[in-house]
């Protein structure tokens, strides 16, 4: 575990969010990195489609970057194998 600086703007903006979503800022500020960081991975798919994946990868044990980047070009893993 680390310490990321952001700023406050940035931080009243996952205040809000996550109140709005039942989270902490913690869990809110790890869940826009997730999205985030899939939506550079797989720019062709939509918003539903990364919740999807997201989803398929709590299943399986947790989002791991490496099974992600590792996976074939273009097409997210059917599963996600890893831990948070």
């Amino acid at each position: 575990m680390g310490i990321v600086k952001i700023s406050d703007l940035m931080h009243e903006n996952l205040r809000v969010a996550g109140n709005a979503l039942s989270r902490s800022i913690n869990a809110q500020a790890e869940h826009w990195m997730r999205v985030g960081m899939l939506t550079e991975l797989y720019p062709e798919l939509n918003h539903r489609e990364i919740c999807q994946l997201l989803i398929r990868a709590e299943l399986a044990g947790g989002l791991d970057i490496s099974a992600v980047a590792t996976s074939l070009p273009g097409k997210p893993p059917a599963s996600v194998p890893g831990k948070h």
